[in-house]
């Protein structure tokens, strides 16, 4: 199962954690779009930046 990821709010202001999280997962800037394969560890990584991200499945 594939995971599509959308930055929905800009990360100026946060902290370096979340910047770095965001930067791992390939997003830059709000509206940038993203899929990973589901993973524990990316998981992880969108608990992280919830606040800043729209998760959906995709096939």
């Amino acid at each position: 199962m594939s995971l599509r990821i959308k930055q929905t709010k800009s990360a100026i202001g946060e902290k370096d954690g979340a910047k770095r999280t965001l930067t791992a997962l390939g997003l830059r800037k709000p509206g940038a779009e993203v899929s990973h394969e589901d993973s524990l560890t990316l998981r992880g990584m969108l608990r992280r930046v919830a606040h800043l991200v729209h998760v959906e499945e995709s096939k």
